[in-house]
């Protein structure tokens, strides 16, 4: 089996076809999802997001974390393109965590308590990248900054919580 070493960790053939397939999947959710607005389709992205770094790890939650705002732009969701860089930094800190309490703390609690950093980490890093300053660099209004407050955090929590149910049932469907 071929493996690719990144950062720590080892991104083997099948955590690579993972991953992919993990992108296809948000792709196709943020586009069915896209005309039921951003609290159902932020959190079929958190879900993805949190599957991603709990299933695969860090490396492959951050692949899917930063081309997430991207598609979400070419998609209609995102409203400026140039918010997508600060959007990736939001999802990269999400699965990060996520993926390093995920490993460190064990059972319902530790999971929990992983999902609650790490929303709470996406929006911190949101709140200050894009509400506190592109937003009002780039004059937006006020609108938008809305939903880059309350709604990252309750998305966050409600896809990383999906997961945390998700997560023990994939792996054991694919004996991991």
């Amino acid at each position: 089996m071929s493996t690719v070493t990144a950062s720590h960790s080892t991104l083997d053939t099948k955590t690579i076809a993972r991953t992919a397939i993990l992108i296809a999947l948000l792709i196709a959710l943020q586009y069915a999802t896209r005309p039921l607005g951003q609290l159902v389709t932020g959190s079929c992205v958190n879900l993805i997001l949190a599957v991603s770094a709990l299933l695969c790890g860090a490396v492959s939650g951050c692949i899917v974390a930063i081309v997430s705002p991207f598609f979400a732009y070419l998609l209609g969701i995102s409203p400026q393109i140039w918010l997508a860089p600060a959007i990736a930094c939001g999802n990269a800190a999400f699965v990060l965590i996520l993926a390093l309490l995920g490993r460190k703390l064990g059972g319902i609690r530790g999971g929990a308590a992983g999902v609650v950093a790490a929303a709470l980490c996406k929006f911190a890093v949101l709140n200050v990248l894009v509400v506190r300053l592109l937003i009002p660099m780039g004059n937006l209004p006020a609108k938008v900054a809305a939903q880059f407050s309350w709604p990252q955090l309750v998305t966050a929590l409600v896809g990383g919580c999906l997961a945390l149910a998700i997560v023990p049932q994939l792996k054991k469907a694919l004996k991991d």
